[in-house]
Protein backbone atom coordinates (compact mmCIF):
# COMPACT_ATOMS: atom_id res chain seq x y z
CA UNK A 1 0.00 0.00 0.00
CA UNK A 2 1.22 3.49 -0.83
CA UNK A 3 1.46 5.81 2.20
CA UNK A 4 2.17 9.48 2.84
CA UNK A 5 5.79 10.44 2.08
CA UNK A 6 6.27 7.44 -0.23
CA UNK A 7 7.90 8.02 -3.59
CA UNK A 8 5.70 7.03 -6.53
CA UNK A 9 6.04 6.78 -10.31
CA UNK A 10 3.50 8.29 -12.67
CA UNK A 11 2.09 5.71 -15.11
CA UNK A 12 -0.14 8.02 -17.17
CA UNK A 13 0.67 11.39 -18.71
CA UNK A 14 -0.86 14.53 -17.21
CA UNK A 15 -0.51 16.97 -20.13
CA UNK A 16 -2.02 19.92 -18.26
CA UNK A 17 0.93 19.75 -15.84
CA UNK A 18 3.60 18.74 -18.36
CA UNK A 19 4.07 15.39 -16.61
CA UNK A 20 4.93 12.15 -18.40
CA UNK A 21 4.87 8.47 -17.45
CA UNK A 22 7.98 7.70 -15.42
CA UNK A 23 8.05 11.05 -13.59
CA UNK A 24 8.69 10.61 -9.88
CA UNK A 25 6.74 12.33 -7.11
CA UNK A 26 6.16 12.24 -3.37
CA UNK A 27 2.80 11.42 -1.81
CA UNK A 28 1.71 14.29 0.43
CA UNK A 29 -1.79 12.99 1.24
CA UNK A 30 -3.73 9.74 0.90
CA UNK A 31 -7.47 9.91 0.11
CA UNK A 32 -10.15 7.29 0.74
CA UNK A 33 -7.84 4.54 2.01
CA UNK A 34 -5.58 4.70 -1.07
CA UNK A 35 -8.15 5.28 -3.81
CA UNK A 36 -6.42 8.58 -4.67
CA UNK A 37 -3.28 10.51 -3.73
CA UNK A 38 -2.10 14.10 -3.59
CA UNK A 39 1.35 13.94 -5.18
CA UNK A 40 4.05 16.62 -5.37
CA UNK A 41 6.40 16.59 -8.35
CA UNK A 42 9.60 18.60 -7.99
CA UNK A 43 12.45 19.69 -10.22
CA UNK A 44 15.93 18.42 -9.36
CA UNK A 45 16.62 21.90 -7.95
CA UNK A 46 13.88 21.34 -5.36
CA UNK A 47 11.22 23.61 -6.88
CA UNK A 48 7.65 22.35 -6.98
CA UNK A 49 6.60 21.58 -10.55
CA UNK A 50 3.08 20.37 -9.68
CA UNK A 51 0.92 19.21 -6.80
CA UNK A 52 -1.99 17.19 -8.14
CA UNK A 53 -4.58 14.66 -7.07
CA UNK A 54 -4.19 11.35 -8.87
CA UNK A 55 -6.28 8.20 -8.86
CA UNK A 56 -4.54 5.06 -7.62
CA UNK A 57 -4.42 3.73 -11.20
CA UNK A 58 -2.27 6.71 -12.27
CA UNK A 59 0.69 5.95 -9.97
CA UNK A 60 2.67 2.98 -8.75
CA UNK A 61 5.28 2.38 -6.06
CA UNK A 62 8.95 2.70 -6.97
CA UNK A 63 10.57 -0.60 -7.93
CA UNK A 64 13.60 -1.92 -6.05
CA UNK A 65 15.90 -1.83 -9.08
CA UNK A 66 14.81 1.45 -10.66
CA UNK A 67 16.92 4.58 -11.01
CA UNK A 68 15.89 8.19 -11.62
CA UNK A 69 16.28 9.75 -15.07
CA UNK A 70 16.43 13.50 -15.70
CA UNK A 71 14.46 15.37 -18.37
CA UNK A 72 13.58 19.00 -18.88
CA UNK A 73 10.05 19.93 -17.87
CA UNK A 74 8.11 21.37 -20.79
CA UNK A 75 6.90 24.91 -20.24
CA UNK A 76 3.16 25.33 -19.86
Amino acid sequence: MIREHDTVVLVAAVPTEGLLPGDVGAVVHVYRDGQAYEVEFMTLEGKTAAVITLEASQVRPVGHREIAHARELASR
